[in-house]
């Protein structure tokens, strides 16, 4: 049996956007299968999210999580791939805090029309938030992605990265 890179994981040869992203959780599962600390796995999944986006030509300019800080109604910055960003966000503040609080994801095809949206990269143009929710309940954190052009995100990706943070929460201690 031949050996797989890591690397490899970040190679999406895909027919359309639901056969990259089930792709996409696939090698998160992998990845994740003997490893429960959250660093290490998110720092994966932000470049996976990357790389599939990026095969998809989906503009994205950043690919990453806010994870909650202790028992606060607060996230911290996570792993991501893209330019610097915001370290603390307070629940129930921009697109984030909406979805950490309501633990409902953000499809947002204008963050311009997002009342109270917080503008870490002025270019962003379009966003998704997922919550990532414990069983029992609590906002662990949020997947976020934003993209440079608008409507960049459609239901398909609520779909898959909804299931993304199911994955998640099975797969990290936080």
């Amino acid at each position: 049996m031949s050996e797989k890179h890591h690397a490899d994981y970040t190679n999406f040869n895909a027919t359309d956007r639901s056969e990259a992203l089930q792709l996409l959780i696939d090698s998160y599962e992998a990845l994740a299968m003997d490893q429960r600390n959250w660093v290490c796995n998110l720092a994966n999944a932000a470049s996976l999210l990357w790389h599939a986006y990026k095969s998809l030509n989906v503009n994205v300019n950043w690919t990453g999580f806010y994870i909650r800080n202790g028992e606060k109604e607060q996230l911290l910055l996570g792993p991501f791939q893209g330019k610097v960003a915001c370290q603390t966000i307070d629940f129930g503040r921009g697109v984030c805090g909406i979805a950490a609080s309501s633990q409902e994801t953000q499809l947002v095809p204008d963050v311009d029309k997002f009342p109270g949206h917080i503008a870490c990269d002025g270019e962003t143009k379009s966003e998704i938030v997922v919550p990532i929710v414990s069983q029992s309940g609590k906002t662990l954190g949020v997947i976020d992605l934003d993209c440079l052009d608008f409507e960049g995100f459609t239901d398909v990706d609520k779909e898959y990265l909804e299931k993304l943070a199911l994955a998640i929460t099975k797969s990290c201690d936080f």
